[in-house]
Formats: C-alpha cells, structure tokens, sequence
C-alpha cells in the first residue's frame, strides 16, 4: 500500500511532528479532535480537501474502536504511508499515554483534578473549537433542507436516546434515507482516502478476525497473563462503538469486576484520562500499568495500549480498499451523502451533550468559550495557543 496517488505526498518525520504537537496538545475528546484534525489538515495545511475529510469521518463513524485516531491514522497513511500511519498513531497517541502511566506510579499523591479551574478551562475551548467544526462542516454537508432535515432528524434522536447503539441507527438510518430521497450528485473525482490494495485489506480483516476468534482460545488453554491482558483490550478496542468516553464503563467491567484491579485505582486514572490531551484510549496504558498482577508497569502499559489500538488499524485499512470503490456508484454515493448529513447531526448533538453540557458550567466558562470562539472564527490564532490560553484563564480565574 501506498499514500494517496502514485507516490507519496510528504514524510514520516512530517507526519510525525504534526501528530506530535496535535497529541500534545488536543484536549476535549473525540469529537473536539476532528474539529482540531479538520483544522490542521484541511484549513492550514491543506493535506486534504473538506469533503474529502467528511467521507473520511463518514468511514470511522462506521467502524467500532476509538474513531480520531482511526480518522489520523488514514491521513498519516495518505500522507506518507505506512510509515505515516504508524508515525501518526505513535506520535498523537504517546504524549497522553506517557502522562497517564506515570500518573499510575503516583496516583496515591496525585489527588483529584476534576475540579481544577485549569481543566474547566480546556473544556470551555473544546466548546469553541467544535461548535465551528459543527458550522464549517454543515455548510459544506448539510446544503440543502433535505440534508439538514436528515441532520436534524439524527441530532434529535441522540439527544433522546443518548447511546453507542443510537448513533450507529444514525448513521444506519442516514445512509438509508440518502440511497431513497436524495439525488446523486454527479460523480467527481474520486477521491481516494489513501491507496490500499485489496490483497492488503483482506489480509489486514484476516489478521484482525483470527486475533478476536484466537485470542481467547489461547488464553483458556494457556491461562497465560500476557495473553489475558492482551485479549482483554484487543477485544475491547474491536468490538465498542462510539469510542472515547464509551470505551470506559466497558474497562470497568473488564478490569475492576473481574478483580483485577480495584475500584479507586480505576477512578482516579479515569479523572486523570480526562485531563490529558490525545485520546481517551490511552487509558488502557493507565489500567495496564496499574494491574495488580502482572505484567503490569511499563510493559503492562505497553501491552494494553498496543492492544486496545491494533484493531482500529487493522479495521480500517481493511476497510479502505472497498469503500473506495463503493463511493463511485451512484447509489453508494446517494448513502454518501445522507451518511455525511448524519454525521452533521451527530457532531451537533455531541456538541449539546457532552462538549458543552460538561463544558460550560459557570459564567465564566461561557466567557471563556465565546474569547476562543471568536478568535478562532476572526483570527489566525492557532487552536493550540488558544487552548493553553483558555488553561491558563481557567486557573486564574475559575
């Protein structure tokens, strides 16, 4: 497999430094991360085209594991390759799993951040930085009133019934009513998310498929720690759909009721994994290293968070290869389309609950929110200097 077009468009180490400061620096959860992606890669550096973004988080939303870094993960591959793919993983993902690994060797002296006025502070800016992602992408996903009632339609139905299962009847139901009420826009140019041959993608559902049936076998007949470990995260990152704070509840039952961790360790990383930038995956490197039984440490860590991780990559480079294709047929391009619309209301209803439902609490927050807001839709002013500052108002002033 290669990145987009005949040959690739940049490097490994040009991936790897634009993940790196965005996994330094992307606080507010999932949704706040493609408003930070779309950002970076399709306003300043112009590595991809807005509706080629949108087909993208269409795709993700599609697939179960923890969907930015699936999202990142397909443009470091269209960027630079698979070495791109990995720089991307590698460098959004390591800054917040490092912070949480040694905050599980301090976490007794550590105490409670949840109430910290610099952490209020980040969740007023995530406020900001996805309410104009939810602007920007509905003026390009949403521009006439059937899509916007297909928006709607989705943005209401989370609101109700807030749930993984929901969102996915979203998207399901969005494509559906795209195929039969929408006309098909005539075909463009394709535009490829990133090559990826069908050999490869058969080969990556192959490996991803015999890892979820094997897994468990080998752990019941070797009742092998390391594999234990392992199983419990590659099934979890294979199997929960809705990602980032959905991932948590599902650990809980994983680790904490099958004793093998205790209740108070695992709330103490869960405060944690919300203070951190990159994604709330990472959370498995928190729970890796705390495990009361080995392996646990650093290579605890390390399992899990290779676990937890190693679907989502298999996942959508499989998945790559035939969504391609697809996209081409008018009928596929009319679920395209009404999939894109859905996306709009799921982004639109996560910015109601929970970007600003835990984000705006007080009159301050609101200020703080409507300062970032401002400066991103009227200035140049980089999303992470906007973030730290909106950290630092919160410390001052919250």
């Amino acid at each position: 497999m290669t990145g987009s077009g005949t040959a690739r468009e940049g490097t490994v180490a040009e991936v790897f430094w634009v993940f790196l400061r965005l996994g330094l620096t992307s606080f507010g959860g999932p949704v706040a991360h493609l408003a930070y992606f779309r950002e970076a890669f399709v306003e300043r550096r112009r590595w991809m085209t807005d509706a080629a973004y949108a087909d993208l988080v269409a795709l993700c939303q599609f697939l179960p594991g923890p969907g930015s870094s699936q999202v990142g993960m397909v443009i470091g591959l269209r960027r630079a390759g698979v070495g791109g793919l990995l720089a991307a993983w590698f460098a959004f993902t390591m800054p917040s799993a490092i912070l949480l690994v040694a905050f599980a060797y301090g976490v007794a002296a550590s105490g409670d951040v949840s109430g910290a006025g610099w952490l209020h502070g980040v969740k007023a800016a995530a406020v900001a930085v996805v309410a104009q992602a939810v602007i920007q992408m509905a003026r390009t996903l949403t521009p006439d009133l059937k899509r916007i009632v297909i928006a709607a339609v989705g943005a209401a139905v989370l609101l109700v019934v807030a749930s993984p299962v929901a969102q996915v009847g979203v998207i399901v139901l969005g494509g559906l009513i795209g195929w039969l009420w929408l006309r098909a826009e005539r075909p463009e140019t394709v535009r490829d998310l990133a090559r990826v041959s069908h050999r490869s993608g058969i080969a990556a559902l192959t490996v991803f498929t015999v890892l979820l049936v094997a897994l468990p076998v080998l752990v019941a007949l070797t009742d092998d720690p390391a594999l234990r470990l392992t199983d419990i995260f590659y099934r979890t990152g294979a199997l929960v759909f809705g990602g980032g704070h959905v991932v948590l509840p599902l650990l809980e039952t994983q680790t904490v009721q099958a004793g093998l961790l205790d209740a108070d360790t695992f709330l103490a990383g869960y405060g944690a994994a919300q203070a951190v930038p990159g994604p709330l995956f990472t959370f498995s490197a928190y729970l890796g290293a705390s495990m009361e039984s080995g392996p646990n440490g650093v290579l605890g860590a390390s399992i899990a968070l290779v676990a937890v991780f190693l679907p989502a990559g298999l996942l959508v480079v499989g998945v790559l290869p035939f969504w391609d294709r697809l996209r081409q047929a008018p009928s596929a391009r009319r679920v395209v389309m009404g999939v894109n619309a859905a996306v709009v209301g799921i982004l639109a209803a996560a910015l109601y609950d929970p970007v600003i439902t835990q984000g705006i609490i007080s009159p301050g927050t609101l200020a703080i929110a409507v300062a970032v807001f401002v400066s991103q839709w009227w200035s140049r002013v980089s999303v992470w200097v906007a973030v730290i500052a909106a950290a630092a108002a919160g410390q001052l002033f919250l």
